[in-house]
């Protein structure tokens, strides 16, 4: 049964220069990786974000709409993906950095984080966790919490943790594009991709969901790039 926590955290801002001085300051290479605004779903726009793209994180807000759609996708999933690192959300408005775990998580392999970072001893430690493992394991982690409510107040917003709004993330894993949402059963996914691909299939998903929130505005798409130079 899962069990949501009573502990709540600061909600983070989506803001690059947050994400990234907070993934920085956890084990991500400085010179390697870096967090972009997409400014836009359009195919020039979208040509703008530098490549490779490794993850796409979504802020969308939370509607009668689209609590309505999670409820249907959670009653489909049946079994939890091999091969993809998911993890649950226990911690009231931990969405932002379960985004960036479950961003980081899929493409560890591919990244070199720094030996013995927070992240390197984290996805070390909960690489055979099941999901709600995993999410225990945060919800007891006095390091994340104090890196999360630093990177929480050090945006350019006023905070509050009455939000609305709620983080996502894309990944390609084996030829698919995935939705990770700490608040769903398990990934969901979204159809065939690769990494080439994986900023514009993934903007195709999220026009749909702006498409069936006419009415809202509290959207927001950054994108987890390899920085130049990088293969």
């Amino acid at each position: 049964m899962e069990r949501p926590s009573a502990k709540r955290w600061l909600p983070l801002e989506a803001n690059p220069g947050v994400m990234n001085q907070f993934l920085w300051g956890l084990g991500l290479p400085e010179n390697e990786v870096e967090c972009y605004d997409v400014y836009g779903l359009e195919e020039e726009l979208l040509e703008m974000v530098p490549k490779p793209v490794l993850a796409v994180v979504f802020l969308y807000p939370l509607t009668a709409k689209t609590e309505e759609e999670r409820m249907l996708q959670n009653s489909e999933i049946k079994e939890p993906t091999s091969g993809v690192y998911f993890m649950k959300q226990t911690v009231g408005n931990a969405c932002g950095t379960i985004g960036l775990l479950h961003a980081v998580g899929n493409v560890s392999s591919e990244i070199n984080l720094l030996e013995e970072s927070f992240l390197d001893r984290f996805f070390k430690s909960t690489a055979n966790m099941n999901p709600l493992e995993r999410a225990a394991f945060l919800e007891k982690d006095r390091e994340m919490e104090v890196a999360h409510s630093l990177a929480a107040t050090g945006g350019e917003t006023e905070v509050s943790d009455n939000v609305d709004t709620h983080f996502i993330c894309y990944s390609c894993v084996d030829g698919q594009l995935y939705e990770l949402d700490g608040r769903k059963s398990g990934p969901i996914s979204h159809g065939p991709s690769s990494r080439s691909s994986l900023l514009q299939d993934a903007a195709k998903v999220i026009q749909g969901v702006i498409k069936k929130n006419p009415d809202s505005v509290n959207f927001n798409v950054m994108a987890i790039s390899k920085k130049s130079g990088e293969p």
